[in-house]
């Protein structure tokens, strides 16, 4: 008997190495003894420099957890739109986000995003293509592999316009 392959369809997996790059000679000895330096890496892409945000001692230079989450909400809602777009006959000529999100501290030393709003300015290719367009936003927030997995809401407020 051979053993087989199970596969399961549909199923992704997705690797990262994160390395903490910000000992400054005493590792964690202290609250303030080490730097927040991350970087994160996957096979083929470049590094991203990632930090904490700074109002908890990171580089605000650098890319922080809650920025990732807020782009990643960002990119997914736009991959998602262009291809509702295709399937309901739009053409889209440009897209751009410019999405904000809420984080509250829960006083505990924790806390969590309370909603995330993204604002798509869209133009499509013909007014004729608008209603159409406005209303792919609501498929792409259902097909958004990213705002499906988030415990919070992601509002849209876009704004849809011809290029005639």
């Amino acid at each position: 008997m051979t053993a087989q392959k199970t596969r399961v369809l549909g199923e992704h997996h997705y690797a990262v190495t994160t390395d903490w790059t910000g000992n400054t000679g005493t590792g964690t000895s202290g609250y303030r003894e080490y730097r927040r330096d991350v970087t994160i890496t996957i096979d083929g892409k470049p590094e991203l420099l990632a930090s904490a945000d700074k109002p908890f001692r990171g580089d605000p230079s650098r890319w922080n957890p809650e920025d990732m989450l807020l782009a990643s909400l960002s990119e997914c809602h736009l991959l998602s739109y262009l291809h509702a777009c295709v399937t309901a006959g739009v053409r889209v000529v440009s897209y751009s986000d410019r999405a904000s999100g809420r984080m509250r501290e829960d006083g505990r030393g924790g806390g969590a995003f309370v909603d995330v709003v993204l604002r798509p300015q869209v133009v499509v290719a013909e007014a004729s293509m608008i209603e159409a367009a406005e209303r792919a936003h609501a498929q792409a927030n259902a097909w958004c592999f990213i705002a499906n997995s988030v415990n919070f809401p992601v509002l849209h407020e876009a704004t849809v316009t011809a290029v005639e």
